[in-house]
């Protein structure tokens, strides 16, 4: 034991009991959000200690919003935030292959199959889907086709029963902000407002500010907006250093706050020449200053966020002004209507009817912030669909079509394969089964019968053939109009086999003296107690 640096058996878990861990772990979380995939799928709600509730089914939010130590199970978590970055959907999805894929790579470790051919098969029979993906893929080019993509997202989510009229708002506003085929989805912003009901939610081709005008003489609807956006404060800058002023009659300091006045009354005189009657400042605007722009009958709003100025000049098309002295009318914005909105609980500025926006906003409806928050969930998702199918055009069939396909060319490519690994592609390929099961046992399904069915439907070249969870039937999911981006899946498939992969890979896992600096590295061993 001379060259034994261990000190404490709970330092440190070797091999064989290292993989278990690490596998156990990922099945966890994959379990943990297993009964949400699917139209079918239930709720989950995560409670913290000051009694705050979420209720959602969404599973990178779910995941986020859980305290979990186990370093393997972080790495789970991990491809979850990637899918919803990359894709902004099929987080679920990605999980439930992770997990299942280790599950099954732990039926061949018990076979005494080492690790390392275990991923090369996996890394074969990855690289495999993705051809077989690019083969199955539809190309697209309608916005109906879009429209089901974006229903298909939102389908037992908060927002199915209205998903129809939410699919038109989600796929207006991507054919709007869209350049190229390339859609930034922080130029759709999302806002809600409580009051009223989920159906009147509504597209505004324009920008809703959370802020209210600022001085109450200041009018309440503008129309025919002329907009400026500044960044400068519109106030006098007090001294950086202490500074003392002697006067030594009232004239001299009359005088000073005389100069003080008309130079305020300046800024505002500025503003009234360019011809801008709506005005939106970065930073603050003085009293007196608001004042002035009341009498001249300017709509102004002060502490306008960086990131609220920048999507009104995507929205209006003005100019961001870092100095007023500079400030011309070719700066200024246009908009049909600037009002302010204050019949609801909070008080909103409106800023609506820009010609060509390249920013907008989905004004989201609802009677509690549970319902809003969950809705603006399911846009999301949605949104996030819509944009992969339009950088590539390209979708598959939902319903567990695309995996069980997967899964009968998978098997048939493992057939040509010599060696372990052969094996190893066929657990891969038996894993991808775990969508179309669990989709048909969350919706009180047979799930074998579902599988069954399916399989033979597809052995029988019926490559569309996926199950309506509505008419609880196996149909042709295209023709149904259950569809799913290609992004979807290649994203999910590539994440869940790479992290999958890594934990393969570990046969040791030491504590570290101190913080590594990693949230998906070893920081303690309280996971493993």
């Amino acid at each position: 034991m001379a060259n034994d640096v261990v000190t404490n058996e709970n330092d440190r878990i070797l091999g064989r009991d290292a993989q278990r861990n690490n596998i156990l772990a990922a099945r966890v979380i994959a379990e943990t959000v297993k009964t949400t995939l699917g139209p079918k799928g239930m709720d989950k709600m995560l409670v913290d200690r000051a009694g705050s509730a979420v209720v959602t089914n969404d599973g990178v939010t779910i995941l986020t919003e859980m305290e979990i130590e186990h370093p393997a199970a972080k790495m789970i978590v991990d491809i979850a935030k990637t899918q919803e970055k990359e894709v902004g959907d099929g987080t679920t999805t990605a999980v439930m292959l992770a997990g299942k894929f280790l599950e099954n790579a732990e039926k061949l470790l018990d076979q005494k199959i080492h690790p390392t051919i275990i991923t090369r098969g996996y890394r074969w029979a990855e690289e495999q889907s993705q051809k077989i993906l690019q083969e199955l893929a539809i190309e697209i080019d309608s916005e109906e086709e879009l429209a089901k993509v974006a229903s298909t997202a939102m389908t037992g989510k908060g927002a199915e029963y209205l998903k129809e009229k939410f699919a038109e708002i989600i796929v207006e506003a991507t054919k709007i902000v869209s350049d190229s085929g390339k859609v930034n989805l922080e130029d759709i912003r999302i806002e809600k407002q409580k009051g009223m009901s989920l159906d009147d939610t509504k597209l505004i081709r324009g920008i809703v500010l959370d802020k209210s005008k600022l001085h109450s003489s200041m009018p309440s609807l503008v129309s025919g907006a002329r907009i400026a956006l500044v960044e400068e404060a519109l106030e006098i800058r007090g001294p950086e250093t202490e500074t003392k002023l002697s006067v030594t009659s009232h004239d001299q300091l009359q005088g000073f706050l005389n100069q003080e006045d008309s130079i305020l009354k300046a800024k505002v005189e500025k503003i009234k020449a360019s011809g801008a009657n709506v005005l939106f400042v970065q930073r603050g605007i003085d009293d007196l200053v608001s004042f002035y722009l009341a009498r001249e009958g300017i709509y102004a709003v002060r502490r306008v966020s960086k990131d609220d100025m920048q999507a009104l000049s995507k929205a209006t098309g003005a100019e961001l002004i870092s100095k007023l002295s500079e400030m011309t009318s070719d700066d200024l914005g246009f908009a049909e209507e600037v009002s302010c909105v204050e019949d609801l609980n909070e008080p909103m500025t409106s800023i609506t009817g820009c010609k060509n926006p390249k920013a907008l906003t989905i004004l989201i409806r609802g009677g509690t912030e549970h319902v809003l928050d969950e809705v603006k969930r399911a846009i999301e998702d949605a949104l996030g669909d819509v944009a992969a199918t339009l950088l590539d055009s390209k979708i598959v069939c939902g319903g567990g079509a695309v995996e069980v396909e997967l899964c009968s060319r998978l098997k048939k490519f493992a057939s040509g394969l010599k060696g372990r690994e052969r094996l190893a592609v066929e657990e891969f390929a038996n894993a991808l089964e775990c969508i179309p099961q669990t989709l048909a046992e969350n919706a009180g399904l047979d799930s074998i019968d579902v599988l069954t069915e399916l399989r033979a439907r597809h052995d029988a070249s019926e490559v569309n053939a996926g199950l309506n969870l509505f008419t609880g039937n196996v149909e042709n999911t295209l023709n149904a109009g259950i569809i799913e981006p290609l992004k979807v899946k290649t994203q999910a498939i590539a994440s869940a086999s790479e992290v999958a992969i890594m934990i393969l890979r570990i046969d040791d896992v030491i504590a570290a003296k101190k913080s590594l600096g990693n949230s998906g590295t070893l920081r303690n061993m309280d996971g493993y107690e």
